[in-house]
């Protein structure tokens, strides 16, 4: 089970489908990672589906208010009068019962997650256990090299993520996080990343080198060694040579004069396109330039603005949508 790190704000409760869901997508994530067939997997639902009154009552009682507003996020929403929830208070008590319900002998966590998995040793020490052993993992920026990994922050490259975008994300990374990220993610060693370090620090070596090794490695971790030798042609074909892609997907709409409707705009394409989520997203990106139309044939991107009609764009087979640096789409007229 994932827990959430350190928030500054409240999180939304989920419904019980939503934790289901939740819980489903990590495992299938995980057992990418771990072997399933090594792998015991409990629900805490066991154990807190019997709780009672009594019992959160007890577990309460064992620990102070003082003691969790010692948390750093915590405290510090606790001298700004930003609201705390008794539910966030009540968390890391959660947290550390898991511990205790499975006789926890060592907890992985980040580590931003110190603070409960301690908790989680202080209940089994009151509980006549033996206290398990925290190994807290450093955070792994996100491909922006600012901020922690973050699916909400964009930053984030997913275990699930094709071959071409997982590869293509990782080559997006700034220069500063190749060496963290090889510490972070790949089997070389200490000597060998030092040297790794040294060499890129002075210039030795040039980081395209070590940062495609890098995208290579990650992307034949979670597909095949094959995935990733495509991946990474693809990146050469299309970012380095500034090729289309050997395969394009197509859109061909289904509605009649889909082009020439006038209430329709390039942001709307977008999304009915598959290659944005939402409108909100699409805006975004063409208002930063990052829309372009490349006419087949010649290869010579036009970069297109929120309000270019849709009856203007090439068909026929004869447009390719481009978003980013790895998306594109080839408009066919129905």
């Amino acid at each position: 089970m994932a827990y959430p790190s350190g928030q500054s704000a409240t999180r939304p409760q989920l419904t019980h489908e939503e934790v289901i869901a939740n819980a489903e997508s990590y495992l299938r994530q995980f057992f990418k990672v771990v072997d399933e067939d090594k792998t015991q997997v409990v629900w805490q639902s066991e154990w807190f589906g019997k709780f009672t009154l009594a019992d959160v009552i007890s577990l309460t009682s064992r620990f102070t208010v003082a003691q969790f507003l010692e948390r750093d996020d915590f405290a510090k929403r606790f001298h700004e009068h930003r609201p705390i929830a008794i539910t966030e208070l009540l968390y890391p008590l959660l947290q550390a019962y898991d511990s205790v319900a499975i006789q926890s002998d060592v907890e992985f966590g980040g580590t931003d997650q110190m603070f409960n998995l301690l908790v989680g040793r202080q209940l089994q020490e009151m509980m006549g256990q033996k206290p398990q052993q925290c190994f807290l993992m450093p955070i792994l920026p996100g491909t922006d090299g600012v901020q922690k990994m973050s699916k909400s922050l964009g930053n984030y490259v997913a275990v699930e993520e094709p071959p071409n975008d997982m590869y293509g994300k990782l080559m997006s990374l700034p220069d500063g996080l190749i060496v963290p990220y090889y510490e972070y993610l790949t089997d070389l060693t200490n000597e060998e990343i030092e040297e790794l370090g040294n060499d890129l620090a002075t210039d030795k070596l040039n980081p395209m080198g070590p940062k495609k090794q890098l995208a290579w490695d990650i992307t034949s971790q979670f597909h095949d060694p094959s995935a990733a030798d495509g991946a990474q042609r693809n990146f050469e074909r299309v970012i380095q040579r500034r090729s289309l892609p050997d395969e394009i997907p197509e859109f061909s709409p289904t509605e009649p004069g889909y082009f020439q409707d006038k209430g329709k705009r390039l942001s709307n394409l977008m999304v009915d396109a598959g290659l944005v989520s939402s409108t909100t997203e699409a805006k975004r990106l063409i208002n930063q330039g990052a829309v372009s139309l490349i006419p087949e044939g010649t290869g010579d991107p036009q970069t297109l603005d929120r309000d270019h009609p849709l009856s203007d764009l090439d068909r026929n087979g004869q447009g390719v949508l481009k978003v980013g640096r790895r998306r594109f789409v080839r408009l066919l007229d129905n």
